[in-house]
Formats: structure tokens, sequence, C-alpha cells
């Protein structure tokens, strides 16, 4: 008569010890994962408040053009659920539905589609919308880079709002490298006066804060109202007469209508007419704070570059 079996005495019992623990070892991994990813994910949004998400988004509803390019730029523009008119980069965007426009937001298909983080243009939208849609619950992060540092920052921080921080980290360094390569040849060039027109009726350029001033300055430009109080000052063309610029830069109603740039050229005494400086960039080059601000900062660089070729003593 023998005793119970033990897997000593049993080759059978013994193999199946082995496959018991790793079985029991994945019963407890299913059991602990999910409260090992549980930690929440805080951010600073650019009003310097924080946003908190338990997981990384998958259904966000852009409220600006160029928080859905920069979306596409991270690599997550699959998520985006919803965005406004004139998204329109890259061409994917066209696909997303629309909420409205920046300006007047359709808040009943923005609950509709039921986002789990909505991306707001505090500069662009209406307040009293966005305070509604906090008020019912929804996670609002705002994009609303004012120099190139947050746009950069903002770029890392949108990868890792959707669980894609490594694509916005190469992002935002590819972008600071571009416009760090510029300054490096050509900010301590010549000096060139730049007035650079964002709108036509009324008149508007920007102050010395803006982005766009900053890449005037890489360029080794000055804008001749940077010394302005107000972000988007208002002005009459006297003044701009008066300021007698060497270059005359702007966009325009479209990607391709340099109306407001050669309309300067009926003013034949001003420095920029006579030598024919006058530059259109694509509005959504400058006038958009994405990676593409590169592309139309090298085309400021070289509009001025192009001014000072054309100085009379360097023509001598």
């Amino acid at each position: 008569m023998t005793g119970p079996e033990t897997p000593e005495q049993n080759p059978k019992e013994e193999r199946k010890w082995p496959l018991l623990a790793a079985i029991f070892a994945l019963i407890i991994a299913i059991l602990v994962l999910p409260h090992a990813h549980a930690e929440p994910l805080i951010v600073t949004d650019d009003r310097g408040r924080q946003v908190q998400l338990q997981a990384p988004a998958k259904r966000i509803i852009s409220l600006a053009p160029h928080i859905t390019e920069n979306l596409f730029a991270v690599g997550v523009g699959e998520r985006i659920v919803g965005t406004v008119n004139f998204s329109d980069h890259p061409g994917a965007a066209l696909e997303i539905p629309r909420v409205g426009s920046y300006k007047q937001l359709d808040l009943e298909s923005i609950i509709a589609l039921e986002p789990d983080l909505i991306i707001a243009w505090e500069a662009g939208n209406v307040r009293s919308q966005l305070e509604r849609l906090e008020a019912m619950g929804h996670t609002l992060y705002y994009s609303d880079p004012r120099d190139i540092r947050q746009l950069a920052q903002g770029l890392e921080t949108l990868g890792r709002l959707a669980g894609h921080p490594q694509q916005g980290h190469q992002t935002a360094r590819e972008l600071e490298q571009a416009l760090e390569g510029l300054r490096d040849r050509y900010a301590g060039r010549s000096p060139v006066t730049v007035f650079y027109q964002v709108w036509d009726r009324p008149l508007m350029t920007l102050n010395g804060e803006h982005i766009i001033s900053q890449v005037i300055r890489l360029c080794g430009g000055r804008n001749v109202f940077g010394h302005l109080d107000a972000a988007v000052p208002r002005l009459n063309r006297e003044v701009v007469l008066a300021a007698d610029p060497e270059v005359i830069m702007g966009g325009g109603m479209g990607e391709e209508d340099p109306q407001w740039v050669e309309d300067w050229r009926r003013w034949t005494q001003m420095t920029a007419v006579a030598r024919d400086n006058l530059f259109f960039i694509p509005p959504s080059l400058l006038q958009r704070p994405t990676p593409r601000l590169a592309a139309g900062a090298r085309r400021v660089c070289q509009a001025l570059e192009q001014a000072r070729q054309r100085r009379p003593e360097d023509t001598e």
C-alpha cells in the first residue's frame, strides 16, 4: 500500500506544475496590468491650465485648422473625429466631419461625436461655447502657440495626449532644427526693415511679440511696427507710407492671391515698391502655427536676402 502521489512520484503530474504556474502568472498579469496603466496623463496647455486624461485620447475634436494640421503632423490624424471649416491640410483632413466654423461651433454635432478630448483655440473660438462644453463635462485642451518655443512644446504635448510621444518629439525637434539653421545663416546679416500685412480692410499688421515677427528676426529683418502694444494693430496707409519699409510682405485671401501685396505698387515713392521688394507668402505657411512654419521662414529669409541684393550700394 502506498501513500498519496507527489510530483516526484508521478512524471505526468510533474509536467503539469510549470503549465499551471504559467497560467496563474498570466491571470495575475491580466488583473494587474489595467491598474499599472491607470496613472493619469497630466499636461499643461497654452493657457497654463493642467489637463488630465486617464488614457491617451482616441476620439479628438479639433476646433481650428492649425490644430488639425498639427495633429496630423504628430501622427494622430486618424483620431480626429470632427473639425472645423478650412481644415484643409493635409488632404486627408478634408474627409473629417465638420462641426461648424471656428467662430461658430455646432455644439450638438460635437456632443454627438462623443469625444474624449476637445482641442480648442482660445484666440479664435467663442469663449461662451467653450465654457458650455466644459460645463457639460468635456475635457478641453487649449492650443494657441504664440512663439516658436511654445509651438514646439505644443507639438510634443499633442503627441503625448494621443499616445504618440516619440512622433511628437521628433516633429518638434525637426522644426526647431530647421529654424535654428535659418537663424545661424541669416540672423547676423545686415538688417532689413519689414512691414508684414496680415489683413487688408481694415489694414492690420503684427507687433514684435508675434511668432511671425520672430521669423522675420531670425531672417535678419526688423518689423517696423514691432514696438506697438497691440498684438494685431490696425493701421492707416499713411502710417505705413511714413515708415517707408524696405520690404512689404504678407498673405492674402487665398493661398495664391497676392492682391493685397500688389496693391502697394501704386505708391511708387516707397522704397519697397521702387526696389520691387513686394513679397507674397502663402498665408498657411506663416499665419498658421504648424511645422510648415519652417517652409514659410525659408521664404521670408530668401525674400530678405533678395532685398539686400537689390540695395543700390550692392549693385554699383
